[in-house]
């Protein structure tokens, strides 16, 4: 199992002295001191509206919002990222889980890749209140421990995003809270959203903002490199910002476990954020599949072990 000490965590160079422990503690809290990011990723209630909670193929809990952190409390995860309003209303409840506040949204009505002619904007998703807002609700018992915002690098209002995203950083940090940024190429100025080299230019942007982890989705493979080989161009471009795969819609747990040891052994990824895949289960095998996708990224189990793991024929607890 990995492991990291206090003294091996890297603090960026914004964090204050006064702000240096707690950054450390928020940083080992929420990769479960391993170095390593397993994020759940809960903030698609304004992202996809409804369309991921309720219809064909999705388990009947996950249309009531505490199905989500049922899972949080009784899977092993890292952090449970979600918008504050969310966490407000349920962190009383459920205080034993690491948050991560996402500080904006938008929903999928508006299109990532909008049509010029008929006068329709590049999307942009805007900040929807101040790191006051999140310290506050730590300074009351939350235990929040960092905070999450999306940049669509390449829409015509990236510089906005980058402006926002760039001084939560430096907030956050001053706080001694971990920031990741969710990037992702999307707008009328980009002709593939899957490119590894656009991804891995994204992820440069997040080391550049200063972020301490960047949420990317996985490159498309090609007929000459896998889509896990391909990720290795962004691993290498992130840096010291760790770099984590988004989960996607769901698929089978073997695929997606496969997928994830991958990512992380042959790409390079420290980690995964992962929402649909988990929440759109029972509670049963939502909890199993945080338990087999932990084993993967915090302790190094095998695709083999970590399925058996979900299967519930092999033990694991961290």
């Amino acid at each position: 199992m990995p492991s990291i000490t206090r003294e091996q965590v890297r603090v960026p160079a914004d964090v204050p002295a006064e702000a240096r422990e707690l950054y450390i503690d928020s940083y080992l809290a929420a990769t479960r001191g391993t170095g390593r990011l397993m994020l759940f990723a809960c903030d698609q209630k304004i992202e996809h509206l409804n369309d991921d909670f309720f219809g064909e193929g999705i388990a009947a809990e996950d249309a009531e919002p505490e199905h989500l952190f049922r899972i949080g409390s009784q899977g092993v995860t890292g952090i449970l990222a979600g918008q504050r309003g969310l966490i407000a209303r349920y962190a009383a409840d459920y205080s034993d889980i690491n948050y991560l506040v996402k500080m904006n949204s938008k929903s999928h009505l508006v299109k990532t890749s909008q049509d010029p002619a008929k006068h329709q904007d590049d999307p942009y998703s805007p900040q929807l209140y101040d790191i006051q807002a999140v310290a506050d609700m730590r300074d009351n018992g939350v235990n929040v421990v960092g905070i999450g915002y999306t940049i669509y690098i390449g829409s015509e209002y990236e510089s906005q995003m980058m402006m926002e995203a760039g001084q939560l950083i430096a907030d956050a940090h001053a706080l001694g809270m971990i920031v990741v940024l969710w990037m992702y190429p999307r707008g009328t100025a980009v002709a593939n959203e899957k490119d590894a080299h656009l991804i891995a230019g994204a992820a440069g942007v997040a080391v550049s903002l200063g972020a301490d982890f960047v949420k990317v989705n996985p490159p498309k493979g090609t007929g000459e490199a896998s889509s896990a080989e391909l990720l290795k161009e962004a691993s290498l471009a992130s840096g010291r910002t760790g770099l984590v795969c988004a989960g996607g819609s769901t698929v089978d747990a073997k695929t997606f476990l496969t997928q994830l040891w991958e990512q992380i052994h042959v790409g390079g990824a420290i980690g995964n954020a992962t929402g649909r895949n988990i929440h759109q289960r029972s509670l049963d095998e939502a909890v199993r599949l945080t338990k087999a996708i932990s084993a993967i990224t915090l302790s190094d189990y095998s695709a083999e072990d970590a399925l058996a793991v979900f299967e519930g024929t092999k033990d694991y607890s961290l």
